[in-house]
């Protein structure tokens, strides 16, 4: 991500991710509506007390797609939970499922069919009824084998179909028993069919039209400057708008942003992606700076068809090079840990991967031996996210210690990306990938980025390889797999496969910070992925 971007599809056509996801988020198209020039950060009024604007400062850009379906954008899905509601949301933190526009939770996770009625009274931001046939419209979009979605990836696997049952009633028909599918449902988030069907409007939501039925309303969007919310009049859900005006703004730079919410003078009241190296003057300045710690990864992805990459021996010595308690130590100020696993071992379906990349400069050099390869050059092609950026010089350092010549190519995430779209050669990508912001179980998280079908994969060249395909193969069996801890056993089987091939894969995962001024805000937790949840914060 430039914080904020990853690949999701196989169409060459970008919407935003990370990363950050994050990476990744997956590439957005680019092209931007406004709805005021670029340099505005009105805030949608003034006012004062409990009705004064709430600013926040996201550290990713709002220049991605705000399509939900598609996008992994971190401001667009941050923003998306103020704006819309699936049948069941989760909380930020837990990622429990609760009711949203769906009136309860299904008793049985087990079922094949799962039932919903939606919530008397929900409406659109333009005032229509949510029926069963929004429902159905957006389902049907996600599970149509002809239109390639993010969203299909979390859901077409193990959902069949969605039917309406009435005005307000929906079925949901599962292919096989899929407990984990209820916290997924907060990822198809509901949209108005009236407003979407319409020729064009998916292209106006990949710009940032966005009407949904959530506690907050879009007012403005300014893409690479600002996006305004007022509390949604209308809404009769769970989580009441507590800040009657938002305005989130977009500064990717680190200085800025830390300066924004800084001082006497603050113009913001909370921010994400904090630096480690402004924690300490943030909090003397009477700021609470927390962390969380989840899938936030530096990850490394290899084009296998640019030689020598395509040996395993070559990507597991770049690996094995570097030196990730340095990386830790300096870069990340102690908030981050080596990967052991693609997971990170605060998730529920970690187990310390068979291959693991302790630093070993001298396996390093044993490996490309034996690999034959000798004077290797290698051009890294990376994101210039400011905590990726703090990383890259001890890759570099390490590399050169094993005889490997390193070139930094540091470029905006859209840049790297677009790069990856247009099929164009590259060796080795560095990138910032959190698919935690789409959920917190294994099962989603290992198909995000190794799906067959999705654009990790393509941009590796990969997903041809005898080995790839036996993967994909083990990875579609723990997903139907009934008893939990088989389950578990087999995802975490899989996972060595993808430690030891090292085609994309964590050097560390870290921890994000977010900061708020107590004094004025309550309610705030910090989140171990991009973005803020202000659902359950209110004014002091």
């Amino acid at each position: 991500m430039r914080d904020d971007v990853i690949p999701d599809g196989p169409a060459p056509r970008r919407r935003s991710f990370l990363t950050g996801a994050g990476a990744l988020g997956a590439g957005a198209l680019l092209a931007g509506c406004s709805a005021g020039p670029e340099s505005t950060n009105d805030t949608g009024g003034g006012g004062g007390g409990k009705d004064r604007t709430l600013t926040a400062v996201i550290g990713y850009g709002n220049d991605g797609s705000w399509d939900p379906t598609q996008t992994a954008s971190a401001f667009a899905m941050a923003a998306n939970n103020h704006i819309y509601e699936g049948l069941l949301d989760t909380d930020p933190i837990t990622r429990l499922p609760y009711p949203a526009l769906g009136t309860e939770v299904p008793k049985d996770p087990g079922a094949t069919t799962w039932r919903f009625t939606l919530r008397p009274g929900a409406t659109f931001h333009d005032g229509k009824p949510v029926t069963a046939d929004d429902v159905v419209f957006v389902f049907d979009r996600i599970l149509d084998p002809g239109t390639q979605t993010l969203a299909k990836g979390f859901f077409a696997g193990w959902l069949d179909s969605v039917v309406k049952t009435g005005p307000r009633g929906v079925e949901l028909r599962l292919r096989f028993p899929f407990p984990d599918g209820l916290s997924r449902l907060t990822l198809a988030k509901i949209m108005p069919r009236h407003v979407y069907a319409k020729p064009g409007a998916w292209d106006d939501a990949i710009k940032g039209l966005a009407v949904g039925s959530g506690p907050y309303r879009q007012t403005a969007h300014h893409p690479k400057s600002n996006t305004t919310f007022d509390a949604f009049a209308g809404y009769n859900g769970p989580r009441k708008p507590a800040f009657r005006r938002m305005n989130w703004l977009t500064i990717v730079d680190a200085a800025p942003r830390v300066a924004k919410i800084s001082g006497t003078g603050a113009g913001a009241q909370i921010a994400d992606n904090i630096p480690y190296a402004n924690i300490a003057r943030l909090e003397q300045g009477g700021l609470k700076v927390a962390g969380g710690a989840g899938m936030n990864n530096l990850f490394l992805m290899f084009n296998t068809r640019h030689k020598p990459f395509d040996d395993i021996r070559v990507r597991q010595a770049l690996h094995y090079a570097i030196d990730t308690e340095k990386m830790v130590r300096v870069a990340l100020k102690g908030h981050g840990k080596p990967a052991s696993s693609f997971l990170d071992e605060g998730n529920p379906g970690y187990r310390r991967a068979r291959t693991v990349y302790d630093h070993d400069p001298e396996k390093a050099k044993a490996l490309l031996k034996a690999a034959g390869v000798t004077g290797l050059e290698v051009d890294l092609l990376a994101v210039n996210v400011s905590w990726i950026a703090d990383c890259l010089p001890t890759i570099k350092s390490s590399w050169d210690a094993i005889g490997v010549r390193t070139t930094l190519s540091p470029q905006e995430t859209t840049a790297v990306f677009t790069k990856m779209d247009q099929n164009r050669d590259y060796q080795v990508v560095a990138a910032a990938s959190n698919p935690n912001q789409f959920g917190l179980d294994a099962d989603l998280i290992m198909h995000y980025n190794h799906g067959p079908g999705n654009l990790w994969m393509r941009y590796t060249r990969w997903a041809d390889a005898p080995v790839a395909k036996r993967l994909f193969q083990d990875m579609d069996r723990a997903t139907r797999e009934p008893d939990p801890a088989r389950k578990k056993a087999m995802i975490q089987d899989y996972i060595d496969v993808v430690a030891e091939q090292a085609v994309l894969y964590p050097v560390v995962h870290n921890e994000l910070m977010t900061a708020w001024d107590a004094r004025e805000l309550s309610g705030i937790r910090a989140q171990p992925y991009p973005g803020v949840n202000l659902l359950t914060a209110k004014w002091i």
